[in-house]
Formats: C-alpha cells, structure tokens, sequence
C-alpha cells in the first residue's frame, strides 16, 4: 500500500509578457554555491548526487543522461560540491564524520578528512583549492585544503549549522542554524560574523540556503513550528525565508508562507531551494506534498516572489539544481532513487536517471514513504508529516505544549530496543501512532481498515501491511558513538561514570543496561516520578515517566520531558528536585562537571553486542 500518485498538471498565470521574458531572458554561467544533496560540474557536463540511504554517491553524465558511476562513501551522505571548475568534488559523510574526495570522470576516492561530527553542508572556493564543510553537531565551520586533505582551520558560528554559501568573490560564506533557521554572514578572512539575520521564536529546520546570482539576497527553506497549538490546527507551516544581505538597518528578512502562496494550497516540509543563472527564476521543493513552486523573482524589495507554475513530483524530493545554461532543472526524488530532468520554460520531464537500487527492502520503503508524505492516507490537511518532527528519525529540537502537557520531542534512535513509546509510556508498539494518524493532529484516513484497538491494549501489529511497514521504518535508527568519546573516555568522563554508576548518585537505579534505561518491549511498563511535573502546571498523565535512554544525550538539548533543562548540568542541579533524579544535590562542582562529561561522551561504545548478550528484544516492526 502507499499513497496515491497524483496527476502531473501545470498552472500558469495569463501573462503573455511574463512567458516571452522568459523566452528571451539571458543565460549566464553560475547561479551561486550553496549545499544541496546535488551539485552540477559548472562545464555542465556532470552531476553528482549523494544517496543517503545508500551511502554512495552518483555521477550522471548530463550529455547523455546516463549514470556512470556509484560510489560507497560511507554512512548518510548529505551534501555535495565540485571543486571549482574541476571533476572533482567533495562530499560530507554525515554519520562517518569525513569529508570524501572523489573524481567524479572515474567514480574514484582520492582522499578523505576526518572532523569532528556530523557535517552536513559544503561548499568550494572559485579555484577549487579549499572547501568549507558545516558540521550540524555542535555548530562549527571547517575548511579543508583540498590538495592535502588537512584542515586548515574550524570556527564556531552558532549551533547545529546545516545550510552553507559562498559569496562569488569567496570572500564571505552564509550560513543557516538547523534549529533556529538564524542566518549569519561570515568573513572568510577571520572566521568571523559581521552580519546575522534572526528568525523568529517558531523558525524550524532550515537546511539549506541559496544566493542571488545578481543581487544581495538570500533564499532559505524552512518550517515554522507553532508549539503552543495543540493539535493539528496551524501547528507546522511551510516557509520561505527571503535575506536583504546588505548591511544596514530595518527590516531586512521577509517570511513567504508557502501554504497560502498559491491561494489554498497547502504544501509541507520545504526542503530545498534554487535559482537559475539569470537570477529570474526561482524552484521550491516540498518533501512532504512530493511538489515543486517555480517562482518568478519580482525584483521590488517587497513581494520578491509570485507564483508561476506547480509541478507534482516524486517520492520525497530533497534535492533541486539549475543546469549551467539555464536550460535544464534537476529535482532529486529521494525515496524514487532518481534524478528526474525538466526544461525550466517548458517543465515537462526530459529524463529520468536512477541513481541507486533502493537498499531499504520493499517493507523500510513502504513505511518510510509513509513517514515522509503529508498526503493521505497519513494526512488530510497536508501541513504536517512525521518527519516534520522527526526528520530522519531525529527531533527537532522543540518542545510541544500538547494536550498531555509539555513535550520534548524525542530521538527515534535507539527505539526498537527501548519500548515502550513516549515520555509517559502510553504506547507499547508503533502501530498504536494509527490513532495519531486519525486523530485531530493530522486527520489522515489511516493506514488500517475499521477499528484499532486502545493503546497498551491488543496489538494492532498485523492489522494492516502499510501499519506494520511504518513500524519497521520508525524501528530503524540507529545510535552514532559520540564525538566525545572518539579516542575513548576522558580522565573527566572515567570518574563521572565511576560516580553515575556509584551507590553514592544511584543514576543506575533507573538508568541500566546496555541502553540506560529499564524501558524495555517485553514486561510490565515501569514509570518513575522523578519530580519533573512540578515544573510543568498543564501536566495531565505525569507525575511518572517512562525512562529514556542517555545514549546520544551531548546533541539532543533541551531536556526533560518539558524541555526546560537547556544543558546536561541543569538537569542535575536546577531540576532535581530533592534529589528524586539521582542524588546530586551533595556533589562538587567539579563531580557535576564529571558526570556531564560521561554523559556527552554517550554512547562510547556501540550498545547493540551487550543487548543481544543479555537477550534483550528487540522490536523489528
């Protein structure tokens, strides 16, 4: 089962000035560097595509629209760039931390780096001879000289940094916080920020961001996140930020809702962005609705955009790039393992090219398809998906006041060994979220026929193969060893785990196992009050929760079930209340600063041998 495919059809507006412009509009030869899971050769003659499931990256000749090679870079690639005018190019492996070097003529690896964590975003200089990589965790820049591999220099500018430009002149580079949608510009000189350009309190996951070929404007995807909204009823918005670059003062950033942009449709999860050469078209594509916007840039300061034509796509579209010449579109349909081409003047597809086979298996890929859409049967009002709280099964960083009460939202790592579900443990089996999927939040038909049985109740595993995929799916992330841990534990970290696995804490009394947690799939579901839902008036379920596991804790602030705690240190002083989340209140500072250092460096070791040693279940659907 999945979701239906809608027709391909094509609006344009009834201006015959607005179509010959087009027609007649010059073409130049660059649009801009800026991160994207794609990145065209600026000869025009190759492009590379990195495949995230999987871990390859694909070279395609666009002279005759065939793949030429795949090449194993490693865990979840993300983004991709040629190396000034070469066939080189770089691209960061997100869960390996490396940055890998490949020619693109041969498909070959010439050379990787090592950095710190999780980069995500790259960009090249003019000439090619260096790179700079954003590494989402914990928020730095990286340069690499890409003759010998070495990093040059790392700046820290802001936290979780994703999205990443150049300016044309290399002089200065634009980046995007994931979490905030924040922009900031950054001379290149001095690693340093001489402009930024906030969001507001409710901007989400913004990626990637895209320069103006001509004039100083910055375009970035990203959501807004209304946590205070129970529900369904406005709660994710989809978002185009427009950035005046210029310096000065005023109001210098401008929020295009794309929901409303072409009358009353409704789009979700915008996720990238780009412009063709000749600065007067701009793309848009929707992960969530499997859509694209083609925009005309109205160059007034004010409306900066108006709608052209909408394009139905594929599977969860991730990445969109602009052919050299302006002639050509290129959208990546992520979970369709294929590059489809388009004419920008007449979008019609010209070329479908596969990328790679699809490495999931048929169930993962009915259910994370499913995971993706905000389409039915999953979602009527099209706003929200799962993965606009859990993209690629990480949080999002928020806290949501929901009915229940405050919730942060939680990592889907590490959850098929830690059932049951959610912070108050009200589901055992992933197949209960069929009531989610009905239910006011996001109004979908459903993926199960007739009634679903209670939570915590009967299973409804088995009641439907679509139910069971999207289980399968969820059940799949996975833990990375933290960074702090890479060349092992640290003096500090050896005597903060000497003191949380002390009589003296009784940190694990609840924390246990390979896992940390007593939240186990098999069992009677146990709940603690560890005197968190004082900090929570609106609190209807607590004041027991279920325990979460402490692997992967050094990335996933704020904490606590109400996301009050910003760091690791308030969790063990501000909010342990009498000392009911492990006896704390009598230790040092530095014995604080310890057991902090031994929870960032979690997990240090991969946690799955020890689960299956001690003959824990674990829940593959």
């Amino acid at each position: 089962m999945s979701h239906r495919r809608r027709s391909v059809r094509f609006f344009y507006p009834l201006t015959l000035a607005c179509f010959i412009s087009l027609l007649l509009s010059p073409q130049f030869v660059s649009a801009g560097k800026s991160n994207s899971l794609m990145d065209i050769s600026t000869d025009g003659k190759l492009l590379a595509c990195s495949n995230r499931d999987s871990g390859s990256v694909t070279i395609i000749d666009l002279d005759t629209n065939k793949k030429l090679t795949e090449t194993k870079v490693g865990k979840h690639p993300e983004g991709v760039t040629f190396l000034g005018d070469t066939h080189t190019l770089a691209t960061a492996v997100y869960d390996d931390d490396l940055v890998v070097f490949l020619d693109g003529d041969t498909g070959k690896k010439i050379g990787q780096t090592e950095v710190f964590d999780e980069p995500y975003g790259v960009v090249s200089t003019s000439d090619g001879t260096k790179v700079f990589v954003t590494l989402d965790y914990p928020g730095r820049i990286v340069e690499i000289d890409t003759n010998s591999k070495n990093v040059i220099r790392e700046f820290s500018n802001g936290k979780h940094l994703r999205g990443i430009a150049i300016s044309s002149d290399d002089q200065n580079l634009f980046t995007t916080e994931y979490y905030t949608a924040l922009v900031r510009n950054i001379d290149v000189k001095n690693g340093q920020t001489v402009d930024e350009w906030p969001g507001g309190s409710t901007d989400n996951l913004s990626r990637q961001i895209t320069l103006h070929p001509r004039r100083p404007k910055a375009y970035l995807p990203h959501i807004r996140s209304r946590v205070t909204v129970a529900h369904g009823a406005g709660s994710i918005f989809p978002i185009v930020s427009i950035v005046d670059t210029k310096s000065g003062e005023g109001k210098r950033r401008r929020k295009i809702p794309m929901d409303s942009f072409r009358g009353a449709r409704v789009t979700s999860n915008p996720w990238d962005t780009a412009i063709t050469p000749d600065g007067k078209t701009f793309f848009v594509i929707f992960a969530g609705t499997d859509d694209m916007y083609i925009c005309n840039v109205i160059d007034d300061d004010y409306r900066e955009l108006t709608f052209r034509a909408s394009l139905n796509l594929g599977h969860n579209p991730r990445a969109v790039r602009v052919a050299p010449d302006g002639n050509t579109v290129y959208v990546y349909n992520a979970l369709d393992f294929e590059v489809v081409a388009y004419g920008t003047q007449f979008p019609r597809p010209r070329a479908r090219i596969k990328v790679t086979e699809n490495p999931l298996g048929q169930e993962i890929l009915l259910g994370k398809r499913l995971f993706y859409t905000a389409l039915q049967p999953m979602s009527s009002r099209l706003w929200i998906s799962c993965a606009s709280c859990h993209p690629d099964g990480q949080p999002d960083g928020k806290t949501w006041h929901n009915p229940e009460g405050l919730r942060n939202t939680q990592s889907l790592a590490g959850m098929a060994w830690t059932h049951p579900i959610h912070w108050s443990a009200d589901r055992d089996e992933v197949q209960d979220f069929e009531h989610t999927i009905r239910g006011p939040l996001m109004q979908g038909k459903g993926l199960a026929q007739g009634k679903i049985n209670p939570s915590l109740e009967a299973p409804n595993k088995g009641l439907s193969r679509a139910l069971d995929a999207m289980a399968a799916y969820s059940n799949t992330h996975e833990f990375t060893l933290s960074p702090y841990a890479k060349k092992g534990l640290t003096p500090a970290a050896k005597r903060g785990r000497r003191l949380f696995f002390s009589k003296q804490t009784q940190c694990a009394t609840c924390h246990s196992g390979p896992f940390l947690t007593d939240s186990v799939p098999t069992g009677k579901i146990v709940r603690h009050d560890v005197g968190t839902s004082v900090d929570n008036p609106g609190e209807k379920m607590g004041p027991a929760y279920d325990t979460p596991t402490l692997l992967g804790l050094y990335r996933t602030a704020p904490y606590l079930h109400h996301g009050k705690a910003q760091s690791l240190e308030e969790v063990l002083t501000i909010y342990n209340h009498d000392d009911k989340h492990g006896k704390t209140s009598q230790l040092s500072k530095q014995e604080i600063a310890d057991l902090v250092e031994f929870l960032k460096a979690l997990p240090y070791e991969d946690p799955v041998p020890k689960a299956k040693a001690a003959g824990l279940v674990k829940i593959s659907k």
